[in-house]
């Protein structure tokens, strides 16, 4: 089989020639760093993985006021063309005098001027000051942001060059500047993990009407996938994991809007894994209930997470593909390539029955030792059905 039809084999819990392997995300950090700068598809290469192409073009609504910003850089990691209108302007500013590079980011409305401050460093960014500081704020939203779409021709050009080398994979948009795929995660992003869990309690009608207004500019999305040739596509975020929120607060305020994305994505064709970095166990059946074609990243316990990925697989194997569930802070740092080796054996051995599992680490690494690295393609490839 080729990489492609390899995974897909594996998406449609199917069994392939071997153990598909991969990776969610290649950081830049990392062949920086470890690899002199080589490019993501030469970091595949190197290791025998399976590769992935991520791509995310966007564009603006056919007849709208909205167009892609020509202020705008080269879009970087996750990102993609943004969409602005009169009414809904970006502008941003650096702020001196910080220990990290710190920007201001400003959405200019008619009515107000919304704000997020980000911080970076050479392996990520994180927010300092969150978009939402009053709970009215939301209604600025709903009235001006721009809502981006799938740039199908760009996608399907991408698909055509990358061919049978491997998946063409994308995400549902999260918010501009700094947010994620799913729903509440979203929400997260733009008003904070601890206050969102908090306003559940204190005023759930504000977090259900945050959620809807949310979820209306990503199902406008899905709904523009049509004809796109996506492999898989991907929702949800750790912040919608049981390390964060409980199983209740999950099945009230994240099911009923990511499911509603799902079922949209599935209308216009595509196929979708929902990314859960984090506690899983409990929600397992909850999820799979959504009906995504996928799940991830099944971290397991010594990450800090919970998952059992033999149990996993007897729960849910039959209803989704698995992907991930790979100990990527004992086996790439510090240890053997025998011991490498024999994770990888256990993953197989835990989720490998009867095919629909991709090993994968838990989410994204941005240290390794190469030759552990080697030898968890290796074994991998060696994982014959």
């Amino acid at each position: 089989m080729t990489s492609k039809q390899r995974m897909i084999a594996a998406l449609e819990r199917k069994v392939p020639d071997r153990l598909p392997v991969t990776t969610h995300h290649v950081m830049q950090y990392f062949v920086d760093t470890y690899m002199n700068g080589i490019s993501f598809q030469e970091f595949f290469d190197a290791f025998g993985l399976d590769p992935i192409l991520w791509t995310v073009p966007h564009r603006p609504k056919h007849g709208s006021p909205e167009y892609i910003d020509p202020q705008q850089d080269k879009p970087g990691f996750l990102e993609s063309e943004r969409i602005i209108s009169d009414n809904w302007r970006y502008t941003s500013r650096s702020v001196p005098d910080q220990e990290y590079p710190t920007t201001r980011h400003d959405f200019v409305t008619p009515r107000k001027t919304l704000s997020v401050v980000t911080q970076s460093n050479e392996q990520t960014t994180w927010v300092v000051e969150h978009l939402i500081k009053e709970k009215s704020d939301i209604e600025i939203i709903a009235e001006f942001a721009s809502t981006p779409l799938c740039n199908v021709e760009a996608v399907n050009a991408d698909a055509e060059a990358f061919g049978e080398r491997g998946l063409i994979r994308g995400h549902i948009p999260g918010f501009q500047v700094f947010g994620q795929p799913g729903c509440w995660q979203d929400a997260c992003c733009l008003y904070g993990t601890e206050a969102m869990i908090m306003q559940t309690v204190d005023d759930p009608e504000w977090v259900h009407e945050f959620l809807r207004i949310l979820q209306r500019r990503k199902i406008e999305f899905a709904r523009s996938l049509a004809g796109a040739r996506y492999d898989i596509l991907e929702l949800g975020g750790g912040d919608a994991s049981t390390t964060v929120i409980s199983p209740r607060l999950f099945n009230e305020f994240v099911a009923p809007y990511d499911s509603e994305v799902i079922a949209a994505a599935h209308e216009a064709g595509q196929r979708i894994v929902y990314h859960t970095c984090g506690g899983m166990m409990p929600i397992l059946e909850d999820i799979a209930a959504m009906q995504p074609d996928a799940m991830e990243t099944f971290t397991p316990r010594d990450m800090g997470a919970d998952v059992d990925l033999a149990e996993a697989k007897r729960r849910i194997g039959d209803r989704v593909c698995m992907i991930g569930g790979f100990d990527q802070f004992h086996f790439f740092k510090g240890c053997t390539p025998a011991d490498t080796r024999a994770a990888v054996r256990r993953a197989f051995e835990s989720a490998g029955e009867g095919g629909g599992y991709i090993l994968a680490p838990s989410d994204h690494f941005f240290d390794a030792d190469l030759p552990l690295l080697q030898a968890f393609g290796d074994e991998a490839r060696r994982c014959v059905y």
